[in-house]
């Protein structure tokens, strides 16, 4: 079983993150956007499943996944990847 992560998490900095950003080929316009943002993070977490809700004044997402199992992550609307 993973670490408790449950909670919910306030951004403090955000160093390097638009590098990281660049890093993964991200469009220069999501980047500038993304990295004046300070999203807040909820986890819930009930043994191995996950639920980790970004929100922030921009977009909230959800991820949703079990930990030790292959899942895919769809980043539609933020630059219209899928993650695996």
């Amino acid at each position: 079983m993973p670490a408790d992560f449950n909670g919910y998490w306030k951004m403090v900095s955000n160093d390097n993150f638009e590098e990281y950003l660049k890093a993964l080929d991200v469009n220069v316009a999501v980047r500038k956007i993304a990295n004046l943002l300070k999203p807040d993070k909820e986890i819930l977490q009930n043994g191995d499943h996950m639920i980790i809700k970004t929100l922030s004044t921009f977009r909230n997402y959800i991820m949703e996944f079990d930990v030790g199992k292959e899942f895919e992550e769809d980043l539609a609307g933020v630059d219209d990847r899928k993650c695996m």
